[in-house]
């Protein structure tokens, strides 16, 4: 990102904090203090996952327990406010894990029984403009902390939120470490530097938008651009539009020679993705649609340079996110609300994912691949375990000839086990 879009980018939130507007009420007015406004929780998650692999590949198969504690406190009364917070966990492997390799458990689950994680931030605020220093789990377009698994990814640095303007909303951060969800050290990715950037405006009730930049040091630049429409239709029913894409430019210094996931070495290498969807929604049946295709010279990259193991925010995306070079993907899913018909907490989502037209290095003909998942979710509505989760999926994955040296044919199973004790 040139310094002068950097540069802009800061003073667009920094002004909008100093600005005095009667357009938006002031959340700091309303502070009620550190010990008042404090709010806590923990996450009891089981999680199991277990990969059924061909070709030759062994299988993977992980049981484990995790605490997840997130704290924050309140902000003190003032023009400016601040606070603290804490957010970690603390794990431990149920079994012996000896076919552990998924990332579910540290270091594979071989050399420790438990193991604890996370830290501290501090945070100011003044009128609607929040600054966060320090631990962070974040959830932004173009650096997106992975929670698909039995932890957290977390991120250290600073993150700044503006909504000084009713419907709008500013961002910019600037971290430099990352700890992926197996990993003990609290940079175990080898983050230099991650300076993000984004503006969120909701135009109208129906119509939203978003843009998010990032610049990774050495390692790439990515852009991100959606929008968001949703009609009410007849009979209590909508249907929402939604178009999102990614540009993204990875350096020459350490890229250059990279041919991960796919795209020739020693070439200097850029990525265009992109996805649009239509979804349909009436009671308890939600239906859905996506087109998504790749163009340039390489597959979308992420999770490898510090940037988030989760920072993909395109639709066609479950086991396989379907994003290899030149890649286009189609899909259809469905879920149901079975409250609606007498089972309340229990939903099942269903989808069937296929893409092609992948290039793949020293193969003449192209890629395929295809995903067929099923989730189902039961949440208890009351008693004393109310709000209690349990949830089971699988994807069943395979691909042709061609494609089959990047994950290979197998059948993926996750099963979670949740329950949040608020305090």
């Amino acid at each position: 990102m040139p310094k002068i879009h950097k540069k802009l980018a800061l003073a667009l939130v920094v002004n909008a904090a100093l600005l005095s507007t009667t357009l938006h009420a002031s959340e700091q007015s309303e502070a009620k203090g550190f010990v008042e406004d404090e709010k806590g929780s923990i996450l009891f998650r089981n999680g199991w996952m277990y990969r059924d692999r061909t070709d030759g590949r062994a299988d993977t198969n992980s049981w484990g327990q995790t605490a997840i504690v997130k704290i924050d406190s309140g902000y003190t009364q003032g023009l400016v406010g601040f606070g603290a917070g804490l957010i970690g966990d603390f794990t431990f492997k149920l079994g012996e894990n000896n076919k552990a390799g998924n990332q579910m458990l540290y270091a594979n689950g071989q050399k420790s029984d438990q193991w604890t994680r996370g830290g501290a931030n501090i945070k100011a605020r003044i009128s609607n403009t929040t600054v966060v220093y320090g631990t962070q789990y974040l959830q932004l377009p173009v650096l997106s902390s992975s929670d698909y698994r039995l932890t957290p990814e977390y991120f250290t640095g600073t993150l700044v939120t503006s909504r000084e303007f009713k419907n709008l909303e500013l961002t910019y951060g600037h971290f430099t470490k990352d700890q992926d969800v197996n990993q003990i050290s609290s940079d175990g990715n080898h983050l230099k530097r991650a300076d993000v950037w984004g503006a969120s405006y909701k135009f109208t009730d129906s119509l939203s938008g978003s843009y998010f930049g990032s610049k990774l040091e050495d390692a790439l630049e990515r852009n991100f651009l959606n929008l968001n429409y949703k009609m009410a239709l007849a009979n209590k029913a909508s249907l929402t539009l939604d178009a999102s894409g990614y540009h993204t430019k990875y350096d020459a210094g350490i890229y250059k020679s990279l041919s991960y996931p796919t795209g020739a070495a020693d070439t200097a290498k850029k990525n265009n993705f992109w996805a649009t969807s239509a979804t349909y929604n009436q009671g308890p049946h939600t239906g859905m649609l996506t087109y998504q295709q790749s163009s340039g010279n390489v597959g979308y990259d992420y999770g490898i340079a510090g940037d988030g193991g989760a920072t993909f925010a395109l639709p066609n995306s479950y086991f396989s996110d379907f994003n290899g070079n030149s890649e286009k993907s189609m899909q259809a899913m469905y879920s149901i609300d079975l409250g609606e018909f007498g089972v309340p907490g229990l939903s099942w989502t269903t989808a069937y994912l296929y893409g092609w037209n992948i290039k793949v290095d020293g193969e003449s003909k192209k890629g395929t691949e295809r995903e067929l998942f099923n989730q189902v979710k039961y949440t208890v509505q009351n008693g004393f375990a109310k709000g209690l989760s349990v949830k089971l999926r699988n994807s069943t994955y395979r691909t042709n000839d061609a494609y089959r040296s990047y994950i290979g044919n197998g059948s993926d199973w996750r099963g979670f086990i949740e329950y949040t004790v608020n305090f």
